[in-house]
């Protein structure tokens, strides 16, 4: 028997390919103030909280409140979704697999509920099945990522414990977040560099995990 409690899954750039859409409607955004928007920009708000992301575009220029901010790129990140949601490589494959060995799972994410129970409805048609039994969403907790408290609320919900549950992330706000609310933290890089988060396990892709690898990340008794 393996002492895996749960995993619990980011959502943008880990489950779903959909940090292109967040970058197209902060460019629409930017453009309509013209600020001059740059890469390190875009990176800046990669797996953070939606409202510190809206203050930091704020800070740059974009004259809007920041929940104004956030209902205009959330609505417009839903209409693309609506055409498509793309999963990661990997990811549908070993979302069901994991399922299917009935291990509880958590989507985690810094998205709105909104657009969580569109990826959701989703995701139930695409794979036959609802996988998850706790969902937390960035307008449901005091303080986004990279504070813990996202992944500690999910935990809590779920009854696992920390140090038995797997978190798959591909940002560091995120990385950050779930390592330090005590969970075996697995980065899978997508579009940010996670070598220098200390205290995580790197895979280069989710393409052929099998539910035994995510065993072996937590130990495995007899």
């Amino acid at each position: 028997m393996s002492d895996l409690d749960a995993v619990l899954w980011d959502l943008d750039g880990t489950l779903i390919d959909s940090e292109s859409y967040w970058r197209v409607a902060e460019r629409r955004l930017v453009a309509e103030f013209d600020v001059e928007w740059t890469l390190d920009d875009e990176a800046a708000l990669v797996g953070v909280d939606l409202w510190d992301g809206a203050r930091y575009m704020v800070g740059r220029g974009v004259a809007m409140e920041p929940d104004d901010i956030v209902a205009r790129l959330d609505r417009e990140v839903m209409d693309q979704l609506r055409e498509h949601v793309p999963f990661r490589p990997g990811a549908a494959e070993l979302l069901t697999s994991l399922k299917a060995a009935q291990v509880p799972l958590a989507l985690v994410t810094m998205s709105t509920r909104a657009l969580v129970e569109l990826v959701l409805a989703s995701s139930e048609a695409q794979l036959g099945v609802q996988p998850f039994t706790v969902s937390v969403t960035g307008d449901e907790v005091p303080r986004g990522k990279p504070h813990p408290d996202p992944y500690l609320q999910a935990l809590e919900a779920l009854g696992a414990r920390a140090a038995s549950s797997v978190a798959f992330e591909d940002s560091i706000p995120g990385s950050t977040s779930a390592r330090d609310a005590g969970l075996v933290t697995v980065g899978i890089p997508h579009e940010a560099d996670l070598g220098d988060v200390a205290g995580i396990t790197l895979w280069p892709t989710l393409v052929d995990r099998t539910v035994d690898d995510v065993r072996g990340l937590v130990g495995v008794r007899a």
